[in-house]
This record gives C-alpha cells, structure tokens and sequence, in this order.
C-alpha cells in the first residue's frame, strides 16, 4: 500500500503590509488560499492602528496559513482618534486581544524541533541620540501615548523585558523574529545622510543580545522598509516589507520564503 508523502512545512515573511492602503489590503485577500495551507507566516508588526482592520487583515490570512505568528509594530499601537486617557500601553493590550481571536498569535510556538519566538521591541536610542528634526517629524511622538514617565527607553524596557521568559528546552533550531532592528548595521550603506536622520528610532541593541542568546539562526524583522537578506555571525536576517504604495522600488511586495521545515 502507498504511503502518503507529508507535504513540507514552508515559512514565509513579510511585515509592514499598511493595510490602511486599499491596495495593500487587496494584495492580501486575492493571496491563494490552497498554496499556503500547510505553511507558517511570520508577520513582523505594522499592520495597521485600527483594530478592527488588524481584525480582518490577520482573519484572511489566518485561513490560509496553518499558522500566522505576529509582533506589532509602532504603527500598531498608535492611539489616533482614542480616548484622550487611552495608553499604547493599553492598546497593546488589545492588540494581543484581537491577534488571538483572528487565529493568528503572538505566543511561542514550536513546530517540531523548531521554536518560533517573537521578541516585542521599540527603539531605545541605542543607534544615536534623536536630533530636533526627527522629534518634530516623527509620527510615534505624536501618534503613542505612554504612561507618566516612559519615554522610549521605559518602553523598549518594558517589551524587552518581557522576552527575558523564552525557554529553547527541546529546540534543536531557533527562528526570531522583531518588528524593530536588532542592529544598525542592517541598514545599508548604500542609504542616504538625509534618511539616517532616522536610525534612532530604528531599533535597540538590546534585540541582537536577546537574538543571540536564545541561539537564533534566522531573525526576521521589519520597520526600515528596506528589504534585505544578510549572514552576520552566524545569523541570517531577514527583511520583506510589503511597504506603502510606490515604494516598489525599495520593497519586493510579495511573500519571502525564508526556510522549509
């Protein structure tokens, strides 16, 4: 009697799909919903600030991966047009809410030997200190709303704190993945003086030392919108953005396979 062959598990990345955009929004309900049944999503943050589009973004791609791993970005806890008492803090909250009940997940998971882990990250500072101009362009200083006395080094703290609870007992194989970076180097050289206004608010240091200690081998991440596939030490990182519309340029706007399981 023929024995069934078992299908590979896939994994995909993507972040930063700004499902705001129709466009972006299309992109993901005309995505096949045979080809990815038995494969992993990793969506790497920014999706959108509105809850109730995360909702639908993270339903329609939930029905067509087997599993959809999700850590949010900056745009995601933005509190545009909320209550003046609501926190980022508090939406964050409601974000873990809503990923659960659309069938995606911000938890660990494991697939065999391998462990998946989403690591919650802001930036700290820690790629240089933010200039006057960036304070006053930069939408999170206008768009977050923290608690009394955090500023963004409370928060990274806060969220990377948080991380410090991962266990790899029984994981032979490590994937990672922030919507921040977890080093500055990933930005290339290529990129202009007048976008490195901006490394501040990029990521945190303190993601490369949480990566590293878990024994990760692939790290995805997203937030520059520049798309990039590099080996440091040892470690593959990974960005797919999906980016905003006309930024084809700079973003693939399609799914990354990154590994086959």
């Amino acid at each position: 009697m023929a024995h069934a062959v078992s299908m590979a598990t896939r994994v995909f990345a993507l972040s930063d799909i700004h499902v705001d955009y129709d466009v972006n929004f299309q992109w993901v309900r005309n995505l096949s919903r045979a080809d990815y049944r038995n494969d992993i999503l990793i969506l790497a943050g920014d999706v959108t600030h509105k809850l109730s589009l995360l909702a639908s973004c993270l339903n329609e791609l939930a029905t067509r991966f087997t599993k959809v791993l999700f850590v949010p970005g900056n745009h995601d806890v933005w509190v545009l047009g909320e209550s003046p008492e609501r926190t980022s803090l508090q939406k964050l909250a409601d974000v873990a809410a809503t990923v659960e009940r659309s069938g995606a997940s911000m938890q660990l998971h494991r697939h065999g030997d391998v462990l998946f882990a989403p690591l919650l990250s802001w930036y700290d500072y820690s790629f240089g200190e933010p200039s006057t101009d960036l304070y006053n362009m930069w939408m999170d200083f206008h768009a977050c709303r923290w608690p009394a006395g955090f500023g963004p080094q409370e928060v990274a703290k806060h969220f990377m704190d948080q991380n410090q609870q991962v266990s790899v007992h029984g994981a032979t194989r490590v994937i990672t993945f922030s919507h921040f970076l977890p080093r500055i180097d990933l930005i290339p050289a290529h990129v202009s003086s007048r976008h490195r206004l901006l490394d501040p608010v990029l990521g945190s240091t303190r993601i490369e030392q949480q990566l590293r200690q878990l024994g990760s081998s692939i790290h995805v991440y997203g937030h520059s919108h520049i798309n990039r596939r590099i080996g440091i030490d040892g470690v593959t990182y990974i960005n797919n953005a999906f980016g905003y519309p006309g930024e084809e340029r700079i973003t693939a706007r399609q799914l990354l396979c990154i590994d086959e399981l």
